[in-house]
């Protein structure tokens, strides 16, 4: 129990950080550019139903907390927000949106939809945080000794990044460079950890 009380602990501390940036980025923010959908988004048709797979995305991730060895649980904490701080800056700086579909229908879904875009932010596009820390969070967990595990988060993972661009959320563009921020972040904290566990073990006589 106390275990996982730390890891819900690390949750809220890396995750929570995530929400209060992108919060207050989006409060802050000027106007913001309208991408351009590629060939693959025109591709990809509209279906609200795509909101179960979209909201699963509040599945994974503390599952991903629960399940991720706990050597690693700081790394995702401090990966999730160094994520943030980096796409914080890119949405003050250079602000993003994009032409969102008007749905109409009436089914539970087109429901769901509504009360999402109603708390939503109609900017912070680029990069997605949801791909980022959806990549983080499978990334954290991924381990040779537990193959089907770790394919079928990573397929989770996929169906969710698909979602998004069905439910046009966010654009092809958003997703790539979310990916990118996933990883260049997730390296870079792998880096300092090694950098200071050398160091600690310098220390030692």
């Amino acid at each position: 129990m106390k275990e996982v009380l730390y890891r819900l602990w690390q949750m809220l501390l890396g995750w929570g950080f995530v929400g209060l940036i992108y919060n207050a980025t989006d409060r802050w923010q000027g106007a913001g550019y309208q991408l351009t959908p590629s060939w693959l988004d025109r591709a990809i048709p509209f279906s609200p139903h795509a909101i179960w797979l979209y909201l699963s995305f509040f599945l994974i991730v503390p599952l991903c907390y629960l399940l991720c060895p706990l050597s690693r649980i700081k790394w995702l904490r401090s990966s999730m927000q160094l994520a943030a701080i980096v796409a914080g800056a890119i949405y003050l700086l250079w602000p993003t949106t994009m032409d969102y579909p008007v749905d109409h229908g009436s089914s539970l879904s087109s429901t769901m939809l509504a009360a999402l875009i109603g708390i939503d932010s109609k900017q912070n596009c680029l990069p997605s945080l949801h791909i980022a820390l959806t990549a983080l969070a499978v990334w954290a967990v991924a381990d040779s000794r537990k193959k089907w595990r770790s394919v079928l988060l990573a397929v989770w993972g996929l169906a969710i990044a698909f979602s998004i661009l069905q439910l046009r959320r966010h654009l092809l563009v958003d997703l790539l460079s979310g990916a990118l921020l996933a990883m260049a972040v997730g390296y870079a904290c792998q880096h300092v950890r090694w950098i200071v566990s050398d160091f600690r073990q310098g220390e030692r006589p």
